[in-house]
């Protein structure tokens, strides 16, 4: 994998960009965006050695990995390693790379998303299809799990595998398998629902559904450090409101000054924090 180097000498590395706080120096967003569509160029210029184009495509895939991070932060909790995630949506972002057309006039990472998205779904779909839990280990498992929460209530903490088994009545083994169970068992389940035309979407089509703040995170991303120079009550005030959509007088009531004097502080922090993006 290769560095690139910015105008200065410092060298970036994937998402690595220069001090975002140095006055005129890129943001990390411009240097991505930047480095992406000149590596694009050289990829798909059919002139140069299938060495440099190898490698800038190799680089173009490293560096959009964070992006792949993110989408497989999205499946987490579904019995799956998270790098094992990492590696199914590689291979989606490999292929978008691949297929990106720089001229469609949209974000390489908007692009990408959906195939990244796709090929993590592919790879749960795939996976319950080759799993088979036997009927007598699904009928375990959900003993363990109302016998679990049981236990739990009357000893004050969980239960160990022996406690299960005495209770359950079977073998300290047959309980380590049906906790086994459970992961695959939550596989298969993705396709699961009430089978009702009218009736929620199954686990599958809702599992990392479009996040429709995707195309944000990179300027999340530079906003962070822009944040972290706030006051601590103008900190506040800015997750209250765009985090946890509180309204100006629900804010003004929760840290005790009036709803007027909430909007001039939004008003004063929000413009500050425009000022220091187009500073940057």
């Amino acid at each position: 994998m290769t560095q690139h180097a910015t105008g200065d000498g410092a060298m970036i590395d994937g998402t690595e960009a220069v001090d975002e706080h140095a006055p005129g120096e890129p943001t990390k967003i411009e240097v991505t965006r930047k480095l992406s569509a000149e590596l694009f160029i050289t990829f798909r210029d059919e002139e140069l050695s299938g060495a440099v184009r190898t490698i800038a495509r190799e680089d173009l895939v490293h560096l959009h990995l964070p992006l792949v991070e993110h989408c497989a932060r999205r499946f987490r909790n579904r019995g799956e390693p998270h790098d094992d995630l990492v590696q199914v949506g590689t291979i989606g972002l490999i292929k978008a790379v691949d297929r990106f057309e720089t001229e469609r006039g949209v974000e390489f990472s908007t692009y990408a998303t959906p195939t990244i998205i796709g090929e993590i779904k592919r790879y749960f779909r795939d996976k319950g299809w080759a799993i088979r839990v036997p009927r007598r280990l699904q009928e375990l498992r959900m003993q363990i799990t109302t016998t679990t929460a049981d236990l739990a209530q009357k000893l004050g903490r969980s239960p160990t595998p022996r406690e299960l088994a005495e209770v359950i009545g079977c073998s300290v083994e047959e309980i380590i398998e049906g906790m086994e169970s459970s992961n695959a068992y939550s596989t298969l389940s993705l396709d699961a629902s009430d089978g009702s035309d009218d009736g929620p979407p199954s686990m599958f089509d809702v599992l990392g559904a479009d996040d429709h703040n995707l195309a944000h995170v990179e300027i999340r991303e530079s906003l962070k450090p822009l944040l972290e120079g706030l006051d601590p009550r103008e900190k506040r005030i800015l997750l209250l409101r765009f985090f946890k959509n509180m309204t100006q007088s629900q804010i003004a009531e929760e840290i005790g000054v009036s709803q007027m004097h909430v909007s001039r502080l939004l008003a004063k922090t929000l413009k500050q924090l425009r000022a220091s993006l187009e500073h940057d």
